[in-house]
């Protein structure tokens, strides 16, 4: 046999052995990848994956969905005002529809309890500010009692001109600080 053909046959030997190799000691999988939140909850409960129904892991992400959209709903509630016109204590047209939608918020937590805040401008003496910032909380308030929210949820607090949303010195900013705020107690 020539040397040329027999070393040729040893490279291409040692070269089938390094694929071997190299194939054979591949990396390995994590175990845990692959596998969902709830399997890994169930592994460390010490149940197989199959104890874990489709059913029992439809109710969770369902309960899941269900705790977000009341945290969404409750940010809302929070965070959305009612406006005032300028020297105004009515309840504005507009403010209808957001006060509709707190009614229902309250009707399906009955459990929470609101305070309502009057909120004015900086222009106007502090006496009268606080004056009208309570006459604003209390037309909230009885719009919301009007509307079959119990009396006993709801509180009030004026807090005038002290606590604007917008420090500018302009009517865009004095038409953002004319509200009514509602903080969950």
């Amino acid at each position: 046999m020539n040397t040329s053909k027999v070393g040729l046959k040893i490279a291409v030997l040692i070269f089938s052995m390094v694929l071997l190799f190299t194939i054979g000691c591949a990396k390995k999988k994590s175990v845990t990848e692959g596998i969902s939140e709830d399997e890994m909850s169930a592994k460390g409960r010490g149940l197989s994956t199959e104890a874990i129904s489709e059913e029992e892991l439809s109710a969770k992400r369902k309960a899941e969905q269900e705790a977000m959209m009341r945290k969404t709903a409750m940010q809302k509630f929070v965070n959305e005002d009612v406006y005032f016109d300028f020297d105004d204590a009515s309840i504005r047209p507009d403010a209808h529809k957001i006060l509709n939608d707190k009614i229902e918020w309250l009707k399906a937590n009955p459990s929470v309890s609101v305070t309502i805040e009057g909120h004015c401008d900086e222009r106007g003496t502090e006496a009268y500010n606080i004056a009208l910032g309570e006459r604003r909380a209390q037309n909230i308030k009885t719009f919301l009692i009007t509307n079959g929210i119990d009396n006993s949820r709801l509180d009030t607090i004026s807090y005038g001109k002290e606590k604007p949303l917008d420090q500018s010195h302009n009517e865009t900013a004095w038409a953002k600080n004319r509200r009514g705020h509602f903080r969950i107690d």
